[in-house]
């Protein structure tokens, strides 16, 4: 009897180490549970927290969840060693109108954009086109997230034209319901270019009364202010104005402190009285880009009055030799009343640099300073730059203009209410030049640039903080509240890259070379770059403002 019971506990020890053997030799089950598992990644979650290394699992397009994943998966991307972000999100971005020709992004999305916030010159259709508009992006795809902004200088135009004047009460009636349009189609808000014309002469009272339209529907106030320079803090202290007016948000374009005779002193003051005006319960905010160079169009180098009657008026001014030499003497008489004089605030035609003629004739000089060019034509530089500008018509002929200082970037980007924006298009074509026709290193570089330069090389962020003013600080300025952090339940927008190798190689020589070290882009969680290469998926979502998003809820 007990050989009997010796046998059969002998047996079934066999048994368990047989069975054990085989379940160790068995390779584990594969589940589908998740779409897209992200494993062992060092995971910041964009709320400024520090890493944690956990596996993110991916279901329709949205976290599910956060921690650690035991099943395999069908789908799986191994990011050990890497870190695993929420998708960037351009707040200054210039895509409007080329998404329509090429919603691939291709340079947004290899810089690891997934969110782009458009509109500094508004909607490239009518305010009652709108809808129709973000049909159009919504058939033809597109790779990443969009909304925009609606321009309150596009209401002025449609209803007074380009020239200077005061609205009658009419008029302002009119331009009130452009914008109510807008917003009720999906807007995000309304902005202002206030150094250009026609926007140049809105008076602050026109803006309230329009920004407080926006207000009704939930909107914000997003401003290129009418001065980055000298009048640097009366600009600011006019978009307070306007907030505090209208009772809503204020975001402050590509914040910066362009004068060279104030480099050092207008950052540190601009900062203390935006301070001021959020303790005093002002909404107000600003994003930049970190480079020292600005660009736009060479007309803006003419004294605002030129184009007081108009664009055609403007350009029969431009040719008149007696009214040249006068706007030689204002520029060089320095800062005036209502004019950014940016020759002047660049330090000089040395300071100016050519980047696109649109013009054969001038493809010698480009990325030449227009006092080397005026050197080389035996001309004034003055009449260099706008012969380039009439030369270009109907293109719109661009420079740099180096106004900002090193020093400055780096204390604006410690402001703890800063975001970034590109102010950059996305590229008609992979490896062009970006969509506005302005070869700048911000289109391709700009958020690589971020990390690469101002934490890991010279210590200005610490990591954590540079992904909060990347994805949940502008996702929550914006009121995308399903986005900007890595949390179960919110959309998946992802971006996985390699602190040690990412960099921003796009530069003023080459602006158009794509970054390294970005390993894996994501969008509504679903692929849109892998190494370094876009997928061609076109996964993005239309972004709309408060009042649309409200009526497609009910």
């Amino acid at each position: 009897m007990q050989l009997i019971r010796f046998f059969a506990m002998t047996t079934a020890l066999l048994s368990v180490v047989v069975l054990h053997s085989a379940r160790a030799d068995t390779p584990k089950v594969v589940e589908s549970q998740y779409d897209l598992v992200i494993r062992n990644g060092r995971v910041l979650d964009g709320a400024g927290n520090p890493w944690v290394e956990a596996d993110i699992g991916i279901k329709d397009g949205k976290f599910a969840k956060i921690g650690r994943i035991e099943a395999a998966n069908t789908n799986e991307i191994d990011a050990t060693g890497k870190y695993v972000s929420p998708g960037w999100i351009d707040m200054m971005d210039q895509s409007g109108r080329v998404l329509r020709q090429n919603g691939r992004a291709e340079n947004k999305i290899l810089m690891g954009v997934t969110t782009v916030i458009a509109g500094e010159g508004g909607t490239p259709v009518p305010a009652g086109e709108i809808d129709q508009y973000f049909d159009q992006l919504t058939s033809h795809g597109i790779a990443l997230n969009f909304g925009t902004y609606y321009s309150a200088t596009q209401a002025r135009r449609a209803v007074m034209g380009d020239a200077a004047g005061t609205p009658t009460e009419e008029q302002m009636e009119q331009m009130k319901a452009l914008v109510a349009t807008a917003m009720e189609q999906g807007a995000l808000g309304i902005t202002t270019a206030l150094i250009y014309p026609p926007a140049t002469f809105q008076s602050t009272d026109e803006i309230v009364e329009l920004a407080k339209i926006a207000a009704q529907y939930g909107g914000i106030y997003a401003s290129h202010i009418r001065d980055e320079s000298g009048s640097l803090l009366e600009a600011i202290q006019e978009a307070i104005e306007i907030g505090e007016r209208a009772e809503l948000p204020v975001e402050i374009f590509h914040l910066k402190a362009a004068y060279k005779p104030g480099w050092g002193q207008l950052m540190p003051r601009a900062g203390e009285l935006i301070e001021e005006a959020r303790r005093q319960s002002v909404n107000i905010a600003a994003d930049l880009y970190p480079y020292r160079a600005g660009g736009t169009g060479l007309e803006v180098t003419a004294p605002t009055w030129v184009f007081a009657e108009g664009l055609e008026k403007a350009l029969e001014r431009l040719k008149d030799p007696e009214i040249r030499t006068q706007l030689k003497k204002e520029i060089e008489a320095g800062p005036q009343a209502n004019w950014s004089n940016l020759v002047h605030a660049s330090g000089g035609w040395d300071n100016v640099m050519l980047a696109n003629a649109y013009n054969s004739k001038y493809d010698r000089f480009r990325f030449k300073s227009i006092a080397y060019i005026a050197e080389e034509l035996g001309e004034h530089p003055a009449d260099v730059a706008w012969n380039i500008a009439l030369e270009a018509l109907p293109k719109r002929a661009l420079a740099l203009f180096f106004m900002m200082s090193e020093e400055d970037i780096e204390t604006g980007l410690q402001f703890p209410w800063v975001s970034i924006g590109s102010d950059a298009a996305a590229a008609a074509d992979a490896n062009g030049v970006d969509a506005l026709g302005l070869p700048h290193p911000r289109s391709y570089g700009t958020f690589p640039r971020i990390i690469a330069e101002y934490v890991r090389e010279r210590g200005v962020l610490t990591l954590p903080d540079a992904i909060r003013k990347m994805t949940s600080w502008p996702a929550s300025r914006m009121g995308l509240h399903d986005r900007g952090v890595i949390r179960e339940g919110l959309w998946a927008d992802v971006v996985i890259f390699d602190y040690e190798d990412i960099k921003d190689n796009a530069s003023w020589e080459h602006p158009t070379a794509y970054p390294t070290g970005i390993d894996y882009v994501l969008v509504n969680g679903r692929i849109v770059a892998e190494g370094g290469v876009h997928t061609g998926v076109l996964a993005g979502q239309i972004l709309k403002g408060p009042a649309a998003a409200q009526q497609s809820h009910q």
